[in-house]
């Protein structure tokens, strides 16, 4: 499951592509949410730059958006405050 429910927000299961040209969601890849990212994974650069912009997209603050598990992994999990698990697909997943 990409994205569900909780009674602390919607979490979100994410696989990263560091050392992209530039920090976008491509869309699904297996059970998680494809999003490449324009950081290098060195001294969790790519973790802040996925947390600042899962937050912009999402419309909450950076403090709403905590990185769960897979800080050093490409396979991560967010929970993201304030925001259901239908609201979060529809402001991240790229519309045609």
């Amino acid at each position: 499951m990409i994205v569900r429910d909780s009674e602390r927000g919607a979490i979100l299961t994410v696989h990263v592509q560091p050392n992209a040209s530039r920090t976008e969601c491509v869309g699904v890849h297996g059970d998680a949410l494809k999003i490449r990212l324009a950081a290098h994974p060195v001294d969790g650069a790519a973790n802040d730059e996925l947390i600042r912009f899962v937050a912009e997209q999402c419309v909450v603050p950076r403090a709403n958006v905590q990185l769960q598990a897979g800080a050093e992994a490409r396979r991560k999990r967010l929970c993201v405050k304030g925001i259901t698990a239908q609201v979060l697909l529809a402001r991240l997943i790229p519309q045609d």
